[in-house]
């Protein structure tokens, strides 16, 4: 399995999981142009993919879904019916074509060929979020943003994984005294808003194994938090923890417009 982090910020979120069997996006939430620059960057033809899995409606995560389901009839998109029902009323994404549509439900694994897709309920002021794990050739990624805290169930899940994409939205003290409305700032603080960049990693710490040689440190907010105080975060405190995590960890600041390297999970 090889990865490649497209996008992933306030202004958009897409990523690239390639197997053996299969080209998968996980989310689209960049214009069909732009969709198609960044996975030529990492020599991948948007022809190519053949899934898409939606974590929830928000516009950074599924703008571009409508386009190339439209544009691609080959394509099958993934979400779960509470998704599915919100964009259809909404008609956020324009008209989907119904023969396209396919649903994982929260608690939900699916199978297709050499890919395992696992569904998980996340915390977040949207439709129906969930968010996946992705499992081909024995090897295990997860993927999780846009989650006000990390329940036990939900790290049950997503224990020992071999990567994570894992999001580091804001730097507290940079929210509480930034240039958002307090309603905004108490937003992104509660259980329904965004992951810290200390809340972040001391979930990694409950969930890391000796396996997990990859974390992406992703959806940074580009007004509330750094490259460089999230990344400081998640090796102070992954580091400092009583983890298994090998000494040869790849921590990677995934960035909100240039694609991370395809990388062999």
């Amino acid at each position: 399995m090889r990865v490649s982090i497209l996008a992933s910020g306030s202004t958009g979120n897409s990523s690239l999981i390639e197997t053996a069997q299969h080209k998968i996006l996980m989310d689209a939430g960049l214009s069909g142009k732009k969709m198609k620059l960044s996975l030529a960057e990492v020599g991948v033809d948007i022809a190519d993919i053949d899934m898409v899995f939606l974590s929830h409606d928000h516009a950074d995560h599924s703008k571009g879904l409508g386009v190339l389901m439209r544009r691609y009839p080959r394509l099958a998109a993934f979400a779960n019916s509470g998704t599915w029902e919100y964009l259809a009323e909404s008609h956020k994404i324009g008209q989907i074509p119904v023969g396209q549509i396919n649903v994982i439900e929260p608690g939900q694994t699916q199978t297709f060929g050499d890919l395992e897709v696992t569904a998980f309920a996340t915390s977040h002021d949207a439709a129906d979020p969930q968010y996946y794990v992705f499992t081909s050739g024995g090897k295990r990624m997860v993927f999780l943003t846009d989650t006000g805290y990390v329940s036990q169930q939900v790290k049950g899940v997503i224990a020992d994984a071999d990567a994570y994409l894992m999001e580091f939205n804001y730097d507290d003290l940079m929210l509480r005294n930034g240039p958002y409305s307090w309603s905004l700032k108490q937003r992104i603080l509660s259980d329904v808003g965004h992951l810290s960049n200390e809340d972040a990693g001391h979930a990694l710490v409950d969930v890391v194994s000796s396996k997990t040689k990859h974390i992406f440190l992703a959806h940074r907010s580009q007004h509330n938090n750094t490259a460089k105080l999230a990344y400081a975060a998640a090796k102070k405190i992954l580091l400092n923890a009583d983890t298994a995590l090998p000494s040869d960890v790849k921590i990677v600041l995934a960035d909100a417009s240039v694609p991370t390297n395809l990388v062999q999970i």
